[in-house]
């Protein structure tokens, strides 16, 4: 939490003209922001949410009343119940959900490996038209030097408060920090400028280890004594993260000034609770790990709705650029899903997904065949049906039905069965682009971000 004397001392610096924050803070330049003019597009509030399964969020049907605030955002707006991500890690998810590129295509395949520099993203894009940029990280994979999502945002305020893994070391922020710090830059703005403005909080909680919120237990049915399973664990959790969130909405209501934003909830990735034999994400392409929440809620502009078509996290970008009327000439990955959701489109339900799983975290410095070492395995999705090829060794190549089979239990591939040739492609399109990636830097990790991303289970 912010500390009473830091914001004393920030009100000082303030009415001196000064501007300091309690936590580290990037502020980074965006080339042409300074000199375009504010736009009249809308207030954008982008709400992610760590290690998030979607089967675990009320609104998508289990049984406990974990998500009674992320439910009313997501019941006042457009729901995806086909929603998956590119990458089940962090950092690559989250760089493809700013950028809409996949990871081999925007370099960070692999948490503590960096973005290419200089991409298009969507902040960077809206700060072009006028719009005021900021990002909330409580995750260390997120850091910029680890991550380089930083040069994205105008002000990238790195919030890592809570000491995680048994009080060893401060590594993570609780939701409250980060919603504390968030809506202190809204008011902030809101009394400085007229500009739109795009913010981004990302929050740590469900990730591992999970902590016990008793406080939750009650209502959602959990005994509070004994043992408490990691599952039961994890639901509360959710149900923590959920009350920052219902929080931070309910004070973007009460401000002096009409925000009327436009909100986007989602996860980076889910969690797999010992599916397959596995424990935690990103090496595996199964559900568990790939399917997450996704929604959109623009009140009076997004009629509430449940869209069953493929999607995916790749489809924010251009689907805010294009609710914000910001035409772009690039060559983006994700679908614009603007048109369909003002009714002026058909939803597109052939849509081809294309997903790939990477090793966790790099585990040293200076390897510039981290990208292309890391690959694990790679997948496609069609007419609900899913493919999955383990590169690694040649390990497994499974073919589900998601409609019949919705927990991935019999693969409907035989032994001697080979992926088809659109796989194939895929997997030679994404090795090609790991093999341009060694033209960047190699990853440069000090010996704090070495322990940081194996607390988090990154590195075996």
């Amino acid at each position: 939490m912010i500390h009473r004397q830091a914001r004393l001392l920030r009100v000082l610096l303030t009415w001196i003209g000064c501007f300091i924050i309690s936590q580290p803070l990037l502020s980074q330049p965006i080339e042409g922001a300074a000199m375009s003019k504010p736009s009249a597009g809308p207030n954008i509030v982008l709400v992610t949410v760590d290690t998030l399964r979607v089967d675990r969020v009320s609104a998508y049907g289990y049984e406990r009343s974990t998500t009674p605030n992320v439910d009313a955002l997501l019941n006042a707006g457009a729901r995806f119940s086909q929603a998956r991500v590119p990458e089940p890690l962090t950092a690559p998810a989250m760089g493809s959900m700013l950028t809409s590129l996949h990871p081999h295509e925007h370099g960070a395949t692999r948490n503590g490996l960096r973005m290419r520099p200089g991409l298009d993203s969507l902040p960077s894009i809206l700060a072009s038209h006028g719009y005021k940029t900021a990002a909330f990280v409580g995750n260390w994979t997120l850091k910029d030097q680890i991550s380089g999502i930083g040069e994205h945002f105008m002000d990238y305020v790195e919030v890592f408060s809570r000491k995680r893994w048994f009080g060893l070391w401060f590594g993570e922020a609780t939701a409250e920090d980060l919603t504390q710090e968030a809506f202190e830059w809204i008011e902030n703005h809101l009394e400085t400028s007229r500009r739109p403005f795009l913010i981004w909080i990302h929050f740590v909680e469900p990730h591992a280890p999970y902590r016990f919120h008793q406080e939750f237990a009650s209502d959602l049915g959990i005994r509070t004594s004994g043992n408490v399973s990691a599952s039961d664990r994890y639901d509360t959790e959710i149900a923590f993260v959920d009350k920052a969130i219902g929080h931070f909405v309910d004070r973007m209501k009460t401000t002096s000034r009409s925000i009327d934003p436009l909100i986007v909830f989602a996860a980076d990735h889910g969690e797999s609770l010992g599916e397959h034999g596995y424990w935690g994400h990103g090496r595996h392409l199964f559900d568990a790990t790939l399917h997450v929440p996704l929604g959109l809620t623009w009140h009076g502009k997004v009629n509430p709705q449940v869209i069953d078509a493929p999607a995916s996290i790749l489809d924010i970008s251009p689907t805010l650029l294009g609710l914000a009327g910001v035409e772009v000439a690039l060559d983006l990955q994700g679908f614009d899903w603007s048109g369909v959701l003002q009714g002026a489109s058909e939803i597109p339900n052939d849509r081809i997904t294309l997903h790939q799983a990477h090793k966790g975290a790099v585990q040293g410095r200076g390897n510039t065949n981290a990208r292309r070492q890391g690959l694990l395995e790679v997948g496609r999705i069609e007419n609900q049906k899913k493919e999955i090829l383990r590169v690694k060794n040649g390990q497994g190549h499974w073919l589900f039905d998601l409609l019949k089979d919705p927990e991935e239990i019999e693969s409907l591939t035989g032994k001697e069965s080979k992926p088809s040739a659109e796989l194939v492609t895929w997997l030679e399109l994404v090795k090609q682009g790991l093999a341009a990636s060694d033209e960047l830097p190699p990853p440069v990790l000090d010996e704090e971000s070495l322990d940081r991303l194996r607390a988090l289970g990154y590195i075996d």
